[in-house]
C-alpha cells in the first residue's frame, strides 16, 4: 500500500491545467506504479493498480493461480498461503495479491515522475490533436507571439502555429500582441506533437469571412458554390440563393455595400468579384469574366471543358485581366478553360472564310462545267454539215441547174449554185436519183 497526499487533488489539477482527460491521468499513475512493481516481482503481465482516490491510497495486485506445490513464484500461490488470504479459496483458482516492494514508495515516485510525464504529455497531444482536427475549415482567432523573419509564431489557444509568408496576404504586417483571424487548414501529426496548418490567404479564409457578415449563408438561404482567390489581388466569390425573393449578390453586398466593406477590410482592400451561379455554363463563364462585358460565349468542347469567350475590342484587356489574372480566376471559379478572343477577329476570320468558301464553290462549278462539256456530244455529232450547190450536182454528174430543178421538186428552193443545203437534202436527192 502506498500513501500518496493529495492523490485526487493532483489528478484534477492536471486534468484542468493540460487538459488531459481523468481517465487518462488515472491510467499513467496505474502503468507507472506497475512499472515500479516489475522491477520486484520480475513481470508485469499479471500485475494492476488500483488508486482509491477517496483515501489517497494506491495498491499493487498480482493475479496468482492457486497450486498445491509451487513451481513459478511470479504466478502461483500455495493453498495453504491463499488460504490465509481468503478461506475459500481452491486449487485452480486465481486470487489477487498485494505486492509490497522494499522501499517502493521512492522507487515508485521516480518511476511515476517519468511514466506519467510521458503519458501526460502524449495524451495531451492527442487531446489537442482532437480538438482542433474538428476545427479544420473554420476560423480562429490567434495572438502574435513572436516574429521569425517573415514568418509569425501565433498562440491560438493550447498551442501554437507559424504563419508562413505562403499562407499571409501579401503587404501585410503584425506587431507583437495583435490579435488576428486565421483559417484553419489542416492539423498534421508529427514526432514534436501537432501541427497546426494556418492561413490568411486560403480562399476559405473569404468564404468564412462572408458567412460571419452575412447571415443569410449561414441559414442556408444562400449558398457559396464556388471562391476562386489570389490573396492580395482579387478574389471571385460565385454564390446562389435558394429563396427567390433573396438575391444573392445585393444580399453578400449589404445595404450601402455594409457588408462587403467589413470583409475588404479585413483582407486590407484585396477586390472581390461577387457573381451569381448559374446552371448554364456559357451564363456562367460570362458571369465569372465580370467586371468585363462578354458578348458571346461558346463552349468549344464540352468533354474537354474548353470555352471561348468573344469580346469587344475594349473589353479585352479587362477581361484578360492583370497579368491573366481575371480570365485564370474565372477558369478557376467555373471549371472550364477560357479562350478571350476578340469579336472582330472573329467576324474578320468568317468573313475571310465565307470569300474562301464562294471561291471554292466557284472554282467547283468551273470544274464541273469542263467535266459536263466533256461528256455532251461533239458538235459534229450533232450539227448537220452543209454543202454548195454546185459540188452537191457535180458530185452526182449533173447540171447545177438540172440539180436546182430537182430541189424545187422536192420543196428545197435556193438562190443560186452557191447557195448551200444541207447534207441530207443531198442525200434524198441522191436516192431519188439512184
Amino acid at each position: 500500500m502506498i500513501k500518496i497526499d493529495g492523490l485526487e487533488r493532483v489528478i484534477l489539477q492536471i486534468e484542468t491545467e493540460r487538459h488531459v482527460p481523468k481517465e487518462d491521468v488515472i491510467d499513467a499513475i496505474g502503468d507507472a506504479l506497475v512499472l515500479a512493481a516489475k522491477r520486484y516481482h520480475g513481470t508485469a503481465d499479471n500485475l494492476t493498480a488500483h488508486l482509491d482516490m477517496e483515501n489517497d491510497i494506491a495498491q499493487i495486485f498480482a493475479e496468482m493461480i492457486v497450486v498445491k506445490d509451487v513451481e513459478d513464484e511470479m504466478f502461483e500461490i500455495s493453498l495453504k498461503e491463499a488460504k490465509k488470504l481468503n478461506p475459500k479459496v481452491k486449487v485452480g483458482d486465481e486470487i489477487p495479491v498485494e505486492v509490497n516492494p522494499p522501499n517502493f514508495g521512492r522507487i515508485a515516485a521516480q518511476k511515476a515522475k517519468q511514466v506519467i510525464t510521458q503519458r501526460i504529455i502524449e495524451a495531451e497531444k492527442k487531446s489537442i490533436y482532437e480538438e482542433y482536427q474538428d476545427k479544420i475549415g473554420t476560423l480562429i482567432t490567434g495572438i502574435v507571439q513572436r516574429v521569425e523573419g517573415k514568418n509569425y509564431l501565433v498562440n491560438i489557444g493550447r498551442t501554437e502555429a507559424v504563419l508562413d509568408m505562403r499562407n499571409q496576404i501579401p503587404d501585410e504586417t503584425y506587431r507583437l500582441k495583435d490579435r488576428v483571424k486565421l483559417y484553419l487548414v489542416d492539423i498534421a501529426k508529427t514526432n514534436r506533437g501537432p501541427e497546426v496548418i494556418i492561413s490568411r490567404s486560403h480562399e476559405g479564409f473569404v468564404q468564412r469571412m462572408f458567412e460571419l457578415e452575412v447571415p443569410e449563408i449561414a441559414d442556408g438561404v444562400i449558398e457559396v458554390k464556388a471562391v476562386a482567390r489570389r490573396a492580395g489581388y482579387r478574389t471571385k466569390i460565385a454564390v446562389l440563393s435558394n429563396d427567390e425573393s433573396v438575391g444573392a449578390v445585393g444580399t453578400c453586398v449589404g445595404r450601402m455595400g455594409s457588408r462587403i466593406q467589413a470583409v475588404l477590410k479585413e483582407i486590407n482592400g484585396e477586390k472581390i468579384d461577387i457573381i451569381e451561379w448559374k446552371d448554364d455554363v456559357a451564363e456562367l463563364i460570362s458571369n465569372a469574366l465580370k467586371p468585363a462585358t462578354i458578348y458571346k460565349v461558346e463552349l468549344a468542347d464540352e468533354g474537354a471543358r474548353k470555352a471561348r469567350a468573344l469580346v469587344d475590342d475594349d473589353q479585352l484587356s479587362l477581361a484578360i485581366g492583370k497579368s491573366g489574372l481575371n480570365v485564370r480566376l474565372a477558369s478557376r471559379l467555373t471549371g472550364w478553360n477560357i479562350d478571350i478572343v476578340k469579336k472582330s477577329e472573329v467576324e474578320s476570320n468568317l468573313f475571310d472564310r465565307l470569300m474562301a468558301e464562294k471561291e471554292t464553290m466557284k472554282e467547283e462549278a468551273k470544274v464541273e462545267k469542263v467535266a459536263a462539256e466533256e461528256a455532251a456530244p461533239k458538235v459534229e455529232e450533232v450539227v448537220v454539215e452543209k454543202i454548195k450547190v454546185n459540188a452537191a450536182a457535180s458530185e452526182l454528174g449533173m447540171e447545177a441547174a438540172d440539180f436546182i430543178l430537182k430541189l424545187d421538186e422536192l420543196g428545197h428552193k435556193v438562190k443560186s449554185a452557191n447557195s448551200n443545203i444541207d447534207y441530207d437534202v443531198y442525200m434524198q436527192i441522191k436516192e431519188s436519183i439512184v
